[in-house]
């Protein structure tokens, strides 16, 4: 017969005796973090094929009722901004969802306006923009790395936030993502990406500073949402650790901010061809062809 036996030194402990064998009941699992078990691959891919279709039905909503998106990702480096962006505009028509991922500023870009750069690429109606990296350039690698002096940066943080609520008045749609990632997750990614000659690319020497900074980005994240976090345009973290996992939850909350209806085109019935009448087909001899190697 079993009987419970409570330990001295810590009561909510408990040792079963059953047969003369002990059974610890509890174990210790202090400072051990329940790892996130990370989704099928045939799960994946089955539930991104269906937001990629909802994508498309928002992407048909926005053309017909004239919207005006913008959508900023934010974050660490190394953090999947950039797949989470490829997945959603996988299937969508570039006329209408397009990308803007701007380089350095040229030395004219630089006396201008701070904002100024970049309001060229904001939607017409019908538009969505996804910002891959944006103005917050000057919150984060800009601040960090002292490529601004203070009375910039603190001019931005005065700025900033009126500047997206003027947006918002306009009739902007504004959603801001910042894409979390942990350190030794991050190191293992540039390691991915150093062994990998098809993303050694994106190692660029921000990124390499970035390694070493890591506090000083933490704060000037820290600084820049408790600036910048405002109602008009709040800003939404994206659990990034696990990228397949950070992908569907980016797109589905994405879906969840725009109501939308389904237009999605019916199938047409395709007419039949012309009869080539009268065409004589030049030689084929007379064309340049691409080398067949498969």
């Amino acid at each position: 017969m079993a009987k419970t036996i409570k330990t001295k030194k810590n009561a909510k402990k408990t040792k079963t005796v059953t047969n003369g064998t002990v059974n610890k009941k509890l174990k210790a699992t202090a400072g051990k973090e329940k790892k996130t078990k990370k989704i099928k691959n045939s799960v994946y891919e089955k539930e991104l094929g269906d937001l990629q279709i909802e994508l498309v039905k928002l992407q048909e909503w926005v053309k017909e009722k004239g919207l005006k998106v913008v959508c900023i990702f934010e974050g660490r480096d190394a953090a999947g901004k950039g797949g989470v962006i490829k997945r959603i505009t996988q299937s969508l028509n570039p006329r209408i969802c397009r990308v803007v991922a701007l380089g350095t500023p040229t030395e004219r870009e630089k006396t201008q306006w701070y904002f100024q750069r970049y309001v060229p690429h904001l939607p017409a109606a019908g538009e969505m923009v996804l910002f891959d990296r944006s103005w917050y350039n000057r919150a984060g690698v800009e601040r960090v790395m002292g490529f601004c002096t203070d009375e910039e940066y603190q001019e931005f943080m005065r700025s900033c936030p009126e500047f997206e609520r003027m947006l918002v008045r306009s009739g902007i749609l504004l959603i801001k993502y910042w894409f979390s990632v942990h350190d030794d997750e991050q190191e293992k990614r540039f390691q991915g990406r150093i062994k990998d000659p098809t993303k050694r690319w994106k190692l660029s020497p921000m990124d390499l500073e970035s390694r070493k900074l890591w506090v000083e980005y933490s704060k000037a994240k820290d600084d820049n949402f408790a600036h910048t976090d405002i109602k008009q345009a709040p800003w939404y973290v994206v659990n990034a650790d696990i990228k397949k996992h950070a992908r569907l939850n980016c797109i589905k909350h994405l879906l969840s901010l725009i109501p939308y209806e389904d237009l999605t085109p019916k199938p047409v019935k395709l007419p039949p061809r012309k009869k080539a009448e009268g065409y004589v087909r030049p030689p084929i001899g007379d064309q340049t062809f691409v080398p067949e190697h498969h």
